[in-house]
């Protein structure tokens, strides 16, 4: 998730891109780069690291010109630097771009074929040379921008400028937002709301396929075909504050509404519908390594154990490895038995929790190989694992994880899949399935977040002055139970305890009494008969029962005292749904106790220390 913004008009627009930038910030901030028609031509700035980089360049090599675009960058194909700092260029073409182009490695085997000398590692380079080349063959840039976007498969919103055009910026979007701004005698386009309050009130929201053609007086909109079309005109009254969040109260809840959005993008390229399998090409291990595994060892920390404890049930049923997940602290703080033979998958949102990248650092030195499932590109996992396997959930600003959660989550799932089918474990038949069911996933969780938002919504007004909460899953519901329970500490310091619920007898169902809520997960899996039984104990001890059930269970319904339907998925997949629910939950008892959710006390985003 990147942000994108253009301004033509009589202003300078330096100034309004880089403020543009700047209430952009949240969706990347590993570089940052402006282009700016100029006296002599298309100018560049760029910057590696946060916007006050690209503001300190453009001190001391100010740009001049009306006419520009701009993009703060979160790095998914290259590291972040220099050369991969967004707008790239190609001849007269300058883009800047906010997605994943999902077949760059053909496009990019194509374009050196004919000539093109590609600097960077991105995917973003492929689309300023595609424009380029459709200029050289005689089309305007209209109608480059449109023989390029006819090439592209994946998701892409595109601003580009053409030297030879200095009045104009031609935008087109897929699958990734992009804003029109409307002005008096000038235009706008950005990602996203905020990066155009402070300069107009009056948007048009551009849906898939739509290209755009800005110059200072007017806006034409075109289809893929390059027929005119209309989009509604709107008003926007939200506060800045408001629209930086999207329109909701707190980052955290904007983040849990963009978790379908989160795992289509970390799915993306990555599922071979075709043939029903997992392209291999981003995972970083070949099958000969693959099938050499004799165990493999996860390492991470919070959250990130919690994914992996499900990646462990993935792994064991779906790949046939022995698998064992440990806290990196524990791991680090004894002398542990691994080496030749071991995959390490350190897992870690930032990819630079201290804990667990000395934990990974010291299995590679006994002979494992490690695999780091990170979602900043070049951390310092990263970096000195042996092969990356990265999510894209973008940037996540509320301290509590929630979307990097569920594309970890993705991520060692297809991880999971990718292992049994080279090594023999996983049946074609059951792989198509399994990815077919991954590729209706940010439907269901969509549905999930619609369904459920405002029945969570009364029972956390109902239950937030409960002192002790308790959650309780077996199976792949054990680490949702889990996280369930952390997010609820982590926001709102309510006590609350996750469960095996198999655990319950031998000591937890002492704390059970009328005071104490009580979330059962129970989706329909091969351990619904067992959670099921526990569900039933809990209410004969008069808890006030919450089940997390898979929609139409009616036993469910008569043995709870509230039910959260889920949508019915396979059974490997039901993590991804019933944990939703719970996100909501802490969310909302926090937000009726009016604790800090974005910011809760004691904690940050990223623990780099020991």
């Amino acid at each position: 998730m990147c942000g994108i913004v253009g301004y033509v008009g009589p202003r300078p627009a330096a100034p309004i891109l880089v403020d543009g930038l700047r209430r952009l910030e949240y969706r990347g901030y590993d570089s940052a780069g402006l282009a700016v028609h100029s006296p002599s031509g298309i100018e560049i700035r760029r910057a590696v690291g946060k916007l006050r980089n690209l503001e300190g360049l453009l001190f001391e090599r100010p740009l001049e010109g009306t006419v520009g675009i701009g993009h703060t960058r979160w790095a998914t194909h290259g590291r972040p630097s220099e050369v991969n700092a967004h707008p790239h260029v190609s001849g007269d073409i300058a883009v800047v771009h906010n997605g994943i182009i999902e077949n760059h490695v053909a496009l990019r085997r194509e374009l050196k074929a004919d000539g093109f000398e590609i600097q960077s590692e991105t995917d973003t380079e492929l689309v300023a040379h595609l424009v380029q080349r459709e200029v050289r063959r005689g089309k305007d840039l209209l109608g480059a921008v449109l023989e390029t976007i006819a090439r592209l498969q994946g998701a892409y919103a595109i601003a580009v400028l053409d030297h030879a055009r200095p009045d104009r910026i031609v935008v087109a979007r897929a699958s990734s937002p992009l804003v029109v701004g409307l002005g008096e005698g000038e235009n706008f386009c950005a990602s996203d709301v905020p990066a155009l309050l402070p300069y107009t009130r009056e948007m048009i929201f551009l849906e898939d396929g739509d290209v755009a053609v800005l110059e200072a007086d007017r806006v034409q909109l075109f289809d893929v075909r390059g027929e005119t079309i209309e989009r509604p005109r709107r008003h926007i009254d939200w506060s800045p504050a408001m629209a930086e969040k999207a329109g909701y109260k707190h980052f955290m809840l904007k983040e849990i509404f963009e978790q379908p959005r989160a795992i289509e993008d970390t799915l993306r390229g990555r599922l071979d519908r075709t043939s029903g399998d997992i392209f291999d090409q981003e995972i970083g291990l070949d099958e000969e390594r693959a099938k050499a595994i004799r165990r493999v060892v996860f390492l991470a920390c919070g959250t990130s154990h919690h994914a992996t404890i499900a990646g462990r049930y993935w792994t064991e049923e779906l790949a046939g490895i022995p698998a064992v997940t440990e806290l990196a602290s524990e791991f680090r703080g004894r002398n542990p038995i691994v080496g030749e033979g071991d995959l390490v998958v350190a897992v870690s949102q930032s990819g630079e929790t201290i804990d667990t990248l000395v934990a990974a650092r010291e299995a590679k030195k006994k002979g494992a190989t490690v695999l780091a499932v990170v979602n900043v590109i070049d951390s310092a996992i990263a970096r000195m694992a042996d092969a990356v396997f990265y999510t894209h959930a973008g940037p996540e600003i509320g301290v509590a994880s929630t979307k990097c959660f569920t594309a970890q989550l993705a991520n060692l799932l297809m991880l999971s899949i990718w292992l049994g089918r080279r090594r023999g474990h996983l049946s074609a038949e059951r792989c198509r399935e399994l990815v077919e069911a991954l590729a209706s996933l940010p439907q269901q969780m969509q549905e999930t977040l619609q369904g459920t938002r405002q029945l969570v919504a009364n029972l956390a007004k109902r239950t937030k002055d409960a002192r002790d909460v308790l959650f309780l899953g077996r199976g792949l519901s054990f680490p949702i139970a889990l996280e369930g329970a952390l997010k609820l500490k982590e926001i709102s310091y309510v006590h609350a305890e996750g469960y095996a619920a198999g655990e319950m007898k031998h000591g937890p169902i002492a704390l059970i009494d009328e005071h104490v809520p009580v979330f059962v997960l129970v989706p329909e899996d091969d351990q619904y008969e067992r959670s099921f039984s526990n569900l039933q104990e809990a209410k004969a001890r008069d808890a006030r029962v919450i089940a997390v059930a898979t929609s139409g269970d009616e036993a469910a319904l008569d043995q709870s005292d509230d039910l959260l339907e889920v949508p019915r998925t396979l059974p490997q997949l039901t993590p991804f749904v019933t944990v939703l629910p719970l996100q909501l939950f802490a969310y909302y008892v926090a937000d009726f106790k009016g604790t800090d959710v974005d910011q809760p006390r004691n904690l940050a985003k990223t623990v780099t220390v020991e």
